[in-house]
């Protein structure tokens, strides 16, 4: 039901949006500041902005992942079909260039949002939102971070910030955002100043529903933190906000981290009760089809297992699938990746398909 209502939403936008953008064509001299200025209209919240932020008197968007062949000239060309430009500015770098638009009139950096953002130049897609001072993010480089997986994609920072509000130590959240294609990946950190907060979020938040999917949660791998983005422009101090990356395009979430890290092909299956063997394990996850199976491997008295597939991304599928399945002898399996890697040069040995359960057979009356 959510997701339909931000459809609606999306396409009401899309189709104000055309309508803006037509009536600015047939008549340009409308929008010269002074004689009419754009009528009132918001983009759709998206992107890194910062819990509590508030664009009503913001006048600056932000840019990123700008081709580099695209100039200044260009970039203020391109931004001007928005309204009267003050200043613009692009910090040209080696993969990827990211700049600063300031208007004169707020709405008109409104409609910047709404009509350049996913706009492709020189084939590559611009993210664009609005830009913020760095002051607005506490320097959380001191804090407790805890990592939160299987995100919905419409989760964003704020609500994802929302949904940790009440333990008090909390202090910032953010979701990781691909930077090719400006959607979520899917998850995010959420940061404490009080470390017990951080541990009683993880052992509370988890498994709760946040928008459409049961989320997971757990200390954040050693070094994935927010790292530095902030960026300079004309002495003023704004950050970059779309796409969870640093400014030279390198994610800042941990390239370690299992759902990042191709080595990674093990699921860890826990909350199996005592009688599930390693066969009942094999049956169930051979069953759900998500790829080629290596090694099972159960601990019947610690109550996990471990399923080792052929790639990362069956694994994947089957963590996804796992998680879907409603019960294992009277209990929900919870599925994520398993703690280590698969070491590097591991040969191919798939399993056979597990055994057919036995019926017993009784010998018919003559």
């Amino acid at each position: 039901m959510q997701n339909q209502r931000l459809k609606l939403q999306q396409q009401q936008h899309q189709q104000a949006m055309i309508q803006q953008a037509m009536m600015q064509q047939q008549h340009p001299s409308l929008y010269h500041p002074g004689v009419m200025p754009p009528p009132q209209m918001e983009p759709l919240p998206s992107g890194n902005l910062p819990p509590g932020f508030d664009p009503s008197t913001c006048r600056s968007v932000y840019a990123g992942n700008i081709h580099t062949q695209v100039t200044e000239a260009l970039l203020q060309e391109i931004f001007a079909g928005a309204g009267p430009i003050e200043s613009c500015k692009l910090i040209r770098k080696d993969k990827s260039s990211y700049g600063f638009v300031h208007y004169f009139d707020r709405r008109f950096a409104a409609m910047a949002i709404m009509t350049l953002n996913g706009r492709h130049i020189f084939g590559q897609p611009m993210k664009v939102n609005w830009a913020y001072a760095t002051g607005q993010r506490e320097d959380t480089s001191s804090h407790f971070n805890i990592f939160v997986g299987d995100l919905s994609p419409e989760v964003t920072d704020a609500a994802l910030f929302d949904s940790f509000a009440a333990f008090n130590s909390c202090s910032d959240a953010r979701v990781m955002w691909d930077q090719k294609t400006g959607r979520s990946r899917g998850f995010g950190f959420v940061s404490f100043r009080n470390q017990q907060d951080a541990q009683t979020a993880i052992n509370e938040m988890n498994g709760k529903w946040l928008s459409s999917r049961q989320i997971r949660c757990n200390w954040a791998t050693k070094g994935a933190t927010f790292g530095e983005d902030k960026h300079s422009s004309d002495g003023k101090s704004v950050v970059e906000l779309t796409n969870g990356s640093s400014e030279d395009g390198r994610e800042l979430a941990n390239e370690d981290a299992p759902e990042n890290n191709p080595q990674y092909t093990t699921v860890y299956v826990g909350n199996l009760s005592p009688e599930v063997t390693q066969l009942d394990l094999h049956r169930l996850f051979y069953a759900l089809g998500a790829g080629v199976i290596e090694e099972v491997r159960v601990q019947r008295d610690k109550g996990f297992g471990f399923v080792r597939y052929n790639t990362h991304e069956e694994a994947a599928l089957a963590i996804q699938m796992g998680n879907a399945q409603p019960f294992l002898f009277s209990r929900q399996i919870k599925c994520s990746w398993g703690s280590k890697p698969t070491p590097s040069g591991t040969a191919s040995n798939p399993l056979p398909p597990p055994a057919p359960v036995s019926v017993p057979t009784y010998p018919t009356s003559p």
